[in-house]
């Protein structure tokens, strides 16, 4: 399988021979310039305009190892080679095992530290405001750094306590963005509630092809406020993989670079203009390459993603 740069189709040269004959400039850093040029496409962060690629790394469970050589092998190339593919993002969690501690490492031994947007979360928040502060100190010393990119509450633990304790963290350069997250449907109002009320740089929720609820409260506000969104759990339950196995993709899909059905599911997730970015869990080189070719090339249409979504509900 080839996962180099893409061409446009046809179709899209067409249709960028059409805008510019009607007069329309590409902007630089608009998607279809970044897919004519071949480029690994990325969104800016709303609240900065900092862009980061579609597709970062998630550590749950994967990166939960008793970090034997032969467990850490396979994750220290997926790192080493993450930055040269263009990646940044990498998500974890204190609650994820010993996944702070291995990325932590990892990152000191690649000397890739400056390079990654590294999110963490905080849970112990839960247990009041002392408890939140030195479980996010315990998560700088087992990632063997000053700051994070993005520390959010997690599963809005403790979310009253924690708001002002990571405002303060943020004014103090020790985070850069702030956020929360759920993966859970009947904390949806409530965190749509702390959306409303707080300036949240993002929000990370559970957004799948085949686990669509976040698309009727949480997305649409994620836009209205300008927040940025991650999604976890990008390929949901599984049922893409379950209902397709080795069955080669349509045709109609192949058209728009896609490859593979993580691809199709990751590409059906990042092309909703609410998501900023799909964390899918990323523990082998192989499944690295296989996921970031959904960053690349063009992205589908509304329409295109209703024909994606109906392909899967009727598998």
């Amino acid at each position: 399988m080839s996962h180099g740069n893409r061409f446009l189709t046809r179709r899209d040269a067409l249709k960028l021979g059409l805008a510019a004959g009607a007069g329309f400039a590409l902007q630089p850093h608009s998607l279809l310039a970044q897919a004519a040029a071949g480029e690994l496409l990325s969104k800016p962060i709303p609240s900065s305009g900092e862009r980061i690629p579609l597709i970062g790394i998630g550590t749950a469970r994967r990166y939960d190892i008793a970090s034997t050589e032969a467990e850490l092998a396979p994750l220290r190339e997926v790192l080493r080679a993450f930055p040269g593919m263009g990646g940044k993002l990498i998500d974890t969690a204190p609650s994820y095992g010993s996944a702070e501690t291995v990325v932590g490492n990892l990152l000191e031994e690649l000397g890739i530290r400056d390079e990654i947007f590294l999110a963490t979360k905080v849970g112990a928040g839960r247990q009041g405001r002392e408890a939140g502060i030195a479980e996010m100190e315990g998560s700088l010393q087992r990632l063997k750094t000053e700051h994070v990119d993005l520390l959010e509450i997690h599963n809005l633990a403790g979310t009253a306590d924690m708001l002002p304790v990571l405002r303060e963290w943020k004014q103090a350069g020790r985070i850069r963005y702030y956020g929360i997250t759920t993966t859970n449907k009947e904390q949806y109002e409530a965190l749509a509630g702390f959306m409303r009320s707080e300036p949240l740089d993002f929000i990370q929720v559970d957004y799948a092809i085949d686990n669509r609820s976040a698309e009727d409260l949480l997305l649409p506000l994620a836009q209205e406020r300008g927040i940025a969104a991650l999604t976890a759990l990008p390929f949901g339950r599984g049922r893409v993989f379950d209902a397709f196995g080795d069955t080669p993709v349509p045709e109609w899909a192949a058209e728009l670079g896609i490859e593979t059905w993580a691809q199709f599911a990751l590409k059906f997730n990042v092309s909703h203009p609410a998501i900023t970015a799909a964390i899918p869990g990323t523990a082998r080189p192989e499944y690295l390459a296989d996921n970031f070719n959904a960053s690349r090339g063009v992205l589908p249409d509304a329409a295109t993603r209703e024909r994606m979504a109906a392909l899967v509900a009727n598998a």
